[in-house]
């Protein structure tokens, strides 16, 4: 299966370790999950409330943008409208409160007229909709970029896309950065030329120790934690804490007979995670399932398990904030 595959959903092999649900009354917002609706992989509305109701006190979540429902015909900018529709339409009496803030997509290389299609937007959201993701992923090594969701190199300091980013700050809404660890010092450039915007870095900051990076993984570490508390200088930035069940980690979760139990999985992330708690504090960290993407590697259960392991050493303050309170705030979910 080609890298840039997501790593496929085995129900059976996650049944192989099941765990008690720690801390059960614990309230989570869940910062971030997708909708999929693609050949060969459905996983929609029932799927995602089906495992929020594992056991954690799932009380409401983010959904982020993920190619799901795009309209069919109509001006070509317009047609990622169609997502947030559907999105809107479908959790508008969910429970848990499932997309309470939802993050679409607009093509910010429109730069001006990115406005139109941000009011449409907010228009279809139902009062929800709270924010873009452009994915900007790109690396030398073009194996570690989905083919559907690549991009070209150096877009985050492209003129036209700068300009439909300023659009965002204007209408209150927020950027989500999705980009591969290399491509930090342009954010941190475009977060200081944007001070007003608030970026919300998804996935503890692109984490590749695969292809071109699976032999440099100490560099890796280095580079990655050198341009976080760099990036964590930047008030206005924030980061999701989770994301690290893909392929592009290079953990190799999914290679075991059995799945990683919690305690295996807060291990192996501490130095990641912790490094992000330190450099951006409790107030701008936010936990996030990435579901259904990290479903290949653990269940949702055993996920939230192993960040309530991670944090059980940081105060009763820390954790609300890390398991609520900045998802709610940055989202604005209250």
């Amino acid at each position: 299966m080609p890298t840039h595959n997501y790593l496929p959903v085995r129900e059976e092999w996650l049944q192989r370790h099941r765990e008690d649900v720690l801390e059960p009354a614990l309230p989570i917002v869940d910062a971030h999950h997708h909708f999929y609706d693609r050949p060969g992989w459905r996983y929609l509305m029932d799927e995602y409330v089906a495992d929020t109701r594992s056991g954690h006190a799932v009380r409401a979540s983010v959904y982020m943008q993920a190619l799901t429902r795009y309209r069919a015909s109509g001006p070509e900018e317009l047609k990622p409208v169609g997502e947030t529709e559907y999105v809107a339409e479908v959790t508008a009496t969910a429970v848990p409160q499932v997309a309470a803030g939802i993050v679409g997509f607009a093509d910010l290389r429109l730069g001006d007229a990115a406005r139109d299609v941000l009011e449409a937007h907010l228009e279809a959201g139902r009062g929800r909709f709270r924010g873009v993701r452009h994915l900007t992923t790109w690396d030398a090594d073009a194996s570690l970029a989905n083919p559907l969701t690549a991009a070209p190199q150096g877009l985050l300091l492209d003129n036209s896309f700068r300009a439909g980013l300023a659009q965002l700050a204007p209408l209150g809404l927020t950027y989500d950065a999705w980009l591969f660890f290399p491509q930090l010092p342009e954010l941190i450039d475009t977060a200081r030329a944007f001070p007003d915007t608030t970026i919300v870095v998804d996935h503890c900051g692109g984490i590749v120790r695969i292809g071109a990076y699976e032999d440099r993984r100490d560099e890796v570490f280095e580079r990655w934690s050198a341009s976080m508390r760099e990036l964590a200088r930047l008030p206005n930035v924030h980061v999701k804490l989770g994301g690290l069940g893909m392929r592009i980690n290079g953990f190799e979760f999914d290679k075991g007979e059995t799945p990683p139990s919690s305690q295996v999985l807060a291990q192996t992330w501490k130095p990641w995670i912790e490094t992000c708690m330190e450099a951006f504090g409790a107030d701008r960290c936010m936990f996030e399932s990435n579901f259904p993407v990290d479903k290949g590697s653990y269940s949702y259960a055993i996920g939230w398990n192993a960040f309530k392991r991670l944090t059980a050493g940081c105060s009763a303050g820390e954790r609300q904030a890390l398991f609520e309170g900045t998802a709610t705030r940055v989202y604005r979910l209250d």
